[in-house]
């Protein structure tokens, strides 16, 4: 599992302590839910055999994917001061090509972020400030997005769709999955509705009936007091299509500033200063 299971609160791009990108809200991390009376028993797991087969239909169409784009639409609740929360957008232009190829251009409800990955750099670059942040990267799509969650704090709502097995990031901790029904309102067709639960995240996924690709995810996070709701829309699907040679590099990116691929967080010792709406402070794998 590259960074927990179908998680749609993304990180902040981390171009170094001195550039926070405003991706999106970091989920929760995954771990014990509210605490539970010692007399109460967790209930039984329950994975219903229908929503096993839709979500394995799902993880198929994607993995069989030699190249794909699409577009994800991510929002996310924030903790506002009068008490009610409230809510951030990005939207990311996504292309990748397997095994070794991502792109990912992302404009938001705060500063803009596009990142690169060609087989053996990644590189995070804001186009507003003109920074970039390259480091070598593993072979695989997978190595790379858990590289850059690991050494710089990158994470994007949708990465549990793009690795290369999705069912098995999905798999992993699951307790409880099942079929809700269908819908005739979400991606403009029909969709099953599938929910599934492990003891960190609720998730609602909306599954084309006939494509067997994801429309929608929405998530609540168990260790999240607030209950905040996090929600990904998926269109305009391209599977297998060509995808020029060039798309997974930017010469105006390599030719910006230069800064240190980490980690955003404070210097030993400091204190961090609240984060301001839109840009909330971190707690994840």
């Amino acid at each position: 599992m590259i960074a927990g299971k179908l998680v749609l609160g993304a990180m902040p791009i981390a171009l170094g302590f001195a550039l926070v990108t405003a991706h999106a809200k970091e989920a929760p991390a995954k771990g014990p839910t509210t605490p539970k009376a010692a007399s109460s028993a967790a209930p039984a797991p329950a994975l219903e055999p229908k929503a096993i087969d839709l979500l394995k239909a799902m993880s198929r169409r994607l993995a069989a994917a030699r190249t794909m784009s699409f577009t994800a639409v991510a929002s996310y609740e924030s903790p506002s001061r009068i008490g009610p929360p409230l809510v951030y957008t990005t939207t990311s232009e996504v292309t990748l090509q397997r095994p070794d190829k991502l792109r990912i251009i992302t404009p938001g409800d705060g500063p803009a972020s596009e990142f690169y990955y060609d087989g053996k750099t990644m590189m995070a670059y804001a186009p507003a400030e003109n920074l970039v942040a390259v480091a070598d990267a593993p072979a695989t799509i997978d190595g790379a997005l858990k590289a850059a969650y690991d050494s710089a704090a990158i994470y994007f709502p949708f990465t549990d769709v793009i690795v290369a097995d999705p069912y098995g990031d999905i798999a992993a901790g699951l307790t409880h999955a099942f079929v809700i029904g269908q819908s005739r309102v979400i991606g403009g067709t029909t969709t099953d509705m599938v929910a599934i639960v492990d003891d960190g995240v609720f998730v609602q996924i909306w599954i084309g009936a006939e494509d067997k690709l994801p429309r929608m995810l929405r998530a609540v996070y168990a260790r999240d007091p607030s209950r905040l709701r996090h929600q990904v829309e998926f269109s305009n699907w391209r599977l297998d299509g060509q995808v020029p040679g060039d798309s997974f590099a930017s010469p105006r990116a390599a030719a910006a500033s230069r800064i240190e691929f980490k980690r955003p967080d404070p210097p030993p010792g400091a204190t961090p200063k609240p984060a301001p709406a839109g840009k909330p402070s971190k707690t994840k794998n």
